[in-house]
């Protein structure tokens, strides 16, 4: 295969271009973010079921609040009724068995209003707990969308560099004859490399060292033709003199 010594340099621009390339898709895959964002996504999660649990713990003992308030109220009301009964007079049978009640229902009121106490102060801390389990969720959920905008950020910057990177290339092809981006497509599929520059006796793209013999026959081609490392099989520029 021939091709005018410029053409074959411009497949040079083509390899950078080609390069650049792939750096923009390994820095997409390999970002920071990316695996900071799954490490807030579990933070996150984590802060939730948190908050989840210390919400259900405020709940139960809100529940035993109102009951404990419930039986209060309930202990109150039949006191009030039995002084009632015992203001409006009655056999005195009657007037002992209020009084006896009264004192039993003045111990069951001092057990549930201590027992509500304690319980009342516990709900408090709860709720304490839960305010600061709510703002560790925020904290959190802010960190992530801090970590997601760098990300989106990032992913901008990297399609603007593929994008022009893309078009170069594609203007580089259009210049170039089909057969020689063939060749040099089909290598770099092979190989991952297509082009290197030649540069002493070393090639560009395997940066192996070519022997005298190959290195013989590399020189004593034309200057239009295709010459190929016999290592790697890339397509090789000469340097011009």
């Amino acid at each position: 295969m021939k091709a005018d010594p410029a053409v074959q340099r411009r497949l040079l621009d083509l390899a950078d271009a080609d390069a650049e390339l792939n750096r923009v898709v390994h820095r997409r895959r390999t970002l920071p973010e990316l695996e900071q964002i799954g490490e807030a996504e579990r933070d996150v999660q984590t802060k939730r079921d948190e908050l989840v649990v210390a919400q259900t713990s405020f709940s139960d003992l809100d529940r035993e609040v109102k009951r404990l308030e419930t039986e209060v109220d309930n202990v109150r009301k039949r006191e009030a009724r039995d002084r009632e009964l015992m203001a409006s007079g009655g056999p005195a049978k009657q007037q002992e068995e209020l009084e006896h009640e009264l004192q039993t229902l003045a111990r069951r009121q001092a057990v549930l209003e201590d027992e509500q106490l304690d319980v009342m102060e516990q709900r408090e801390a709860l709720e304490t707990n839960v305010t600061k389990s709510r703002e560790a969720v925020t904290e959190a959920e802010q960190q992530l969308a801090e970590i997601q905008s760098r990300r989106d950020e990032a992913l901008g910057e990297l399609e603007v560099a593929e994008t022009r990177r893309q078009t170069e290339r594609d203007l580089i092809i259009k210049a170039l004859p089909d057969d020689l981006v063939a060749l040099y497509e089909r290598v770099r599929g092979q190989r991952g490399v297509g082009v290197g520059l030649l540069q002493g006796a070393r090639c560009g793209a395997c940066r192996i060292e070519l022997d005298r013999h190959a290195l013989n026959e590399v020189r004593e081609a034309a200057p239009d033709d295709v010459v190929r490392c016999e290592e790697c099989g890339a397509i090789m520029v000469r340097e011009t003199k």
